[in-house]
């Protein structure tokens, strides 16, 4: 098998973790011509560079662009390194200036190789086009070189220790006519030892640290790439790709998975395989007997079931595989066939396991996620933390990237070009995570900064000529074929969506609902069909959607026509919330909560008394959203306001509907707070004493709120990265639904902590806190129905109708063996209930049961064999 780069010679560490390489050495000129360079480097940017007619080219100059090696670094011992390249300016002579060489001992603050990649900074060794050679020691002018450099020189790279006791190094770099072998010119440097320790790159135009946008340097070209030393280390494991990560869900008996892709060429493979064990093949595919590709060391043989080709756009590959055996833990492995202008190629597998659905497991518990900067990749800490809680599934709210991720800019169009920019920051998304994501379900649902918005108010996906500037008007600023890769790349691998139909523009929709571990998520998009502001309610200078004056009177905002869920949605959520088959709880997933808490924001806390950017507005469309969720008695889990709280929410009285988690950033940029004592707010049903910014509340907009516990950031900020994070009120959520007590307890972390280890510090004030289910409907109740006494099998389902208005009231799984409906008008009403042991069965039927009063004994008696 041919790798992208060839180790030539091995010399294995003692420990057999890691190795020495005497040389290694690229093998560009056998691959075919593509955007991604290969799985043992990493691109800054991705998007600017190219493997093209057998050598590696910048396609794009800008400043700080650079190649990684991730499969070697330079290591603590003290030892040689040797480097060289062929390296010339690609397209011959021009005016735009730059340098081009190697850059070494790349290091961040963080250390790990994966965040050296984008915040790491080394030591330079290039030479000019203007003719020079740079190095730490300064510049040294070559005759001819830059006349030279437009065909084409070879540079090469020597550091060795310099003898003495302080550990100290020299460098020298030279320059050479590749034909002759001719020395053009040659510059030293010295180093200290802790210069070399950390990545290996070759470099183009250094400086802008990874921050600089496109344009106005130099473009070159490498070829022949050769790294030998002592000083290096080799770690294999550190390759990336071709299959990055891949994530997966089972609801119902269907198995999708989405492998996650670079871009690749035209003519590599454009096809992923999905394989599980043969014996496992043989049931899933319904055949006595299924071809047998592969018997690995523990003598395990392997068959594939799908095959699927990659998205030319999102270079996803989806798999949906019903009748999946979802009672047993199934191991799968994601095969791609790599291939090379010999025609030979390297088999890539990427494992995993979709467990059983644990329908029977008392408690299910669930990772929440929102606000993904990259400013602590590739998130070691959460990462291992969440590994060791070990959850059952994973909710990631929204913003999975920035738009800053990684560095290097925006690029808006062409969508081609915007969607390989994107591709690139979600990577790095997916590298961080993809050891969670292997092996549990996730939910992914993106929000606004996921398809290049500060905001989004969606429209049902209108479009906006006007570009960025005007998208407070509502709709979407990028292309569909933008906004559906985003979408393929997040949601592929979700359960299908209640309502296929897509958007205007054909971008999709993935509403819709997962049945996992007999727990009911229902999947919604909060964003993309609501309403846009401009226009329709800002009368008042500067942001459409920060109302300022606290005397404004918001209730003017809650204008007739405006949508936030939109009839779509909410003919979903009314469905979703009577069907109770197979399920003892329910869960809405969205992008964030139903009010508007947050009302500082910013780096200075700027007052905001009213951001119509929350789903507090409009008012109306609020109100029937949370309507819709009480009706199931559904908990509320969610993200996106930077800001970490608990809620039970009022329509109309304190607490009369269900209860919100929104979880934390997992690393803070943008902090929000809630402080209303410090404004002098009356305190009302504090829940506990001493437990600040607490209680009973009207939002900005006027909606009725009981704030439970809040995570606001630290006034004052540490400088460490992991500090600063803390400090501003990173994190992550965890909620376990307990299915035999039908009860909710919510777990809120700071970023600073050891899950195997925790202490009660390590979550923010308020937490955790439990409640039960029947919670989620607190409405008080006007008048009862005969409480139901159950014999033969518990836990039925029940559903209350009111005969006056034909309305369904609500329907809930009983918890054992009796229960009280409460209603909330008197009068009579319909009582249905059923017992879904084997299958769902209407057994009893009850029409004109009138209401009785808080004191009646009586009761209604059911029979379930």
């Amino acid at each position: 098998m041919i790798r992208h780069f060839v180790a030539m010679t091995l010399l294995l560490a003692v420990s057999g973790l890691s190795a020495r390489a005497d040389e290694i050495r690229s093998s560009w000129d056998e691959q075919y011509d593509r955007i991604w360079i290969g799985p043992e480097y990493w691109a800054n940017p991705m998007e600017d560079w190219r493997l093209a007619g057998g050598r590696l080219e910048l396609a794009r100059g800008g400043a700080g662009r650079s190649v990684h090696l991730l499969t070697h670094q330079l290591g603590q011992q003290q030892g040689r390194l040797e480097m060289s390249v062929h390296v010339g300016r690609a397209g011959g002579a021009g005016n735009a200036s730059g340098a081009a060489g190697f850059e070494i001992g790349i290091r961040s603050e963080l250390g790990d190789y994966r965040s050296s990649l984008i915040r790491g900074r080394g030591r330079t060794f290039v030479v000019t086009t203007d003719g020079a050679l740079q190095t730490p020691a300064g510049r040294t002018q070559v005759d001819g070189l830059a006349d030279a450099l437009a065909n084409g020189v070879l540079l090469r790279l020597t550091v060795a220790p310099d003898g003495t006791n302080a550990g100290g190094y020299t460098a020298e770099l030279t320059v050479e006519n590749p034909d002759s072998g001719e020395t053009l010119g040659r510059a030293t440097a010295k180093l200290d030892g802790e210069d070399l320790v950390g990545n290996i790159a070759l470099a183009c135009n250094p400086g802008g640290r990874g921050r600089a946008g496109r344009g106005g340097q130099a473009r070159f070209w490498f070829d022949d790439w050769s790294v030998r030393g002592s000083k290096v280390v080799e770690q294999p494991e550190q390759r990336f790709g071709p299959i990055l990560y891949a994530m997966h869900t089972l609801s119902r008996g269907v198995m999708k998975m989405t492998a996650q892709m670079p871009p690749v060429g035209p003519e590599d493979s454009q096809a992923v395989v999905l394989e599980v064990p043969a014996e496992i093949a043989q049931s899933i595919l319904n055949v006595p007997g299924v071809e047998v590709t592969t018997t690995d060391a523990d003598g395990q043989t392997w068959a594939p079931i799908a095959r699927a080709t990659i998205d030319p756009y999102s270079r996803t590959a989806h798999f949906r595989v019903p009748d999946w055996p979802d009672s047993q833990d199934v191991p799968y492995r994601l095969v791609y066939r790599m291939r090379n202008r010999s025609g030979e190629g390297e088999v890539d597998v990427y494992p995993g396991t979709v467990r059983r659905d644990p329908v029977d497991k008392r408690v299910i518990s669930v990772a929440g996620f929102t606000g993904h900067k990259d400013t602590a990749f590739p998130n070691e800490l959460i990462v291992s933390n969440v590994l060791k809680h070990d959850p059952d599934v994973l909710l990631f709210t929204g913003d999975q990237i920035y738009e800053d991720a990684g560095g290097f800019g925006i690029i808006r169009e062409p969508a081609e070009e915007a969607v390989v920019n994107y591709l690139r920051k979600i990577y790095l998304w997916g590298w961080s995570f993809r050891d969670t994501l292997r092996d549990r379900p996730s939910i992914v649902l993106p929000d606004d900064h996921d398809v290049y918005q500060g905001n989004i108010w969606g429209e049902g996906g209108k479009p906006l000529p006007g570009g960025v500037r005007d998208h407070d008007q509502g709709g979407f600023v990028e292309p569909p074929e933008f906004v559906n890769a985003v979408f393929r790349t997040q949601v592929g691998h979700h359960p299908d969506a209640y309502d296929a139909t897509p958007m205007l523009q054909g971008i999709d929709v993935f509403y819709g609902d997962m049945l996992y571990g007999r727990i009911s998520f229902a999947i919604l998009e909060d964003r993309y069909f609501k309403s846009g502001p401009a226009g329709e309610v800002n009368t008042w200078p500067g942001r459409s959607d920060h109302v300022k004056d606290a005397d404004f009177d918001t209730s003017k905002l809650d204008k007739p026509g405006l949508i936030l869920l939109g009839e779509r949605q909410l003919e979903f959520l009314d469905n979703w919330a009577e069907d109770w088959f197979e399920v003892d709880m329910k869960c809405v997933c969205s992008q964030t909560i139903f009010c508007n808490l947050a009302n500082y924001h910013g780096p200075k806390q700027e007052f905001i008394f009213a951001d119509l950017d929350s789903n507090g507005w409009p008012q109306t469309g609020r109100n029937r959203a949370l309507d819709a969720m009480r009706r199931g008695f559904a908990f509320h889990y969610a993200g996106d306001q930077h800001l970490a709280s608990i809620v039970h929410h009022g329509i109309d009285d304190w607490r009369d509907a269900g209860w919100s988690f929104c979880v934390p950033s997992t690393a803070a940029g943008y902090p929000r707070s809630w402080r209303p004592d410090a404004e002098g707010r009356p305190v009302q049903s504090r829940p506990e004493p001493g437990l600040p910014n607490t209680g009973d509340y009207r939002d900005g907009l006027g909606n009725l709120i009981s704030v439970y516990a809040v995570g606001n950031p630290a006034e004052k900020n540490r400088k460490p990265v992991l500090e600063l994070l803390h400090d501003k009120a990173s994190g992550y959520g965890l909620v376990h639904f307990d299915k035999q007590e039908r009860t909710i307890r919510m777990e809120c972390f700071k970023l600073l902590f050891d899950a195997a280890d925790p202490q009660p510090e390590d979550q923010f004030p308020g937490w955790p806190r439990t409640i039960h289910m029947y919670e989620n409907y607190g409405r008080d109740a006007v008048a009862y129905l005969p409480t139901i006494r159950v014999e033969g099998r518990p836990n039925p389902i029940v559903q209350v109708k009111n005969e006056a208005t034909d309305e369904i009231v609500y329907t809930v799984r009983m918890q054992g063996r009796q229960f009280r409906p409460k209603v909330f008008a008197e009068g009579t009403y319909t009582l249905q209930l059923w017992h879904d042991g084997g299958g769902m069965m209407r057994l009893e039927y009850f029409s004109n049961i009138e209401t009785v009063g808080d004191d009646s004994d009586a009761t209604l008696e059911v029979r379930f064999e």
